[in-house]
């Protein structure tokens, strides 16, 4: 039997004004694998809320090198959040650069 298609959990995000919906790693995985030869030698880069918590982030670091990246690029706007450089240049952002050397 088909069930309904609701949005009742974005009406109660919205109403919570909590709107962070993260993309499962899972389905990351799950799409990804058919992709796997195009990444070979490549620069990933990835915008995100928060590369400590991105999934995505997280996949292409674990799989840096099955992948065959040459690079991993992360970087997001930060308000003083704990755990972030606090130094004038990183006031309002984060930057972060994996590739081999520091991987």
């Amino acid at each position: 039997m088909a069930r309904n298609a609701t949005n009742k959990l974005l009406h109660k995000a919205k109403k919570s004004k909590s709107d962070e919906f993260y993309t499962q790693y899972c389905d990351i995985e799950n799409e990804l694998q058919y992709y796997r030869e195009h990444f070979s030698d490549k620069v990933v880069y990835c915008n995100c809320d928060d590369p400590r918590v991105s999934n995505f982030f997280k996949y292409f670091a674990v799989n840096f090198d099955n992948l065959g990246l040459k690079k991993l690029i992360a970087s997001c706007y930060v308000e003083n959040k704990e755990g972030f450089s606090s130094s004038e240049a990183a006031k309002n952002g984060f930057y972060y650069e994996y590739h081999k050397e520091n991987g």
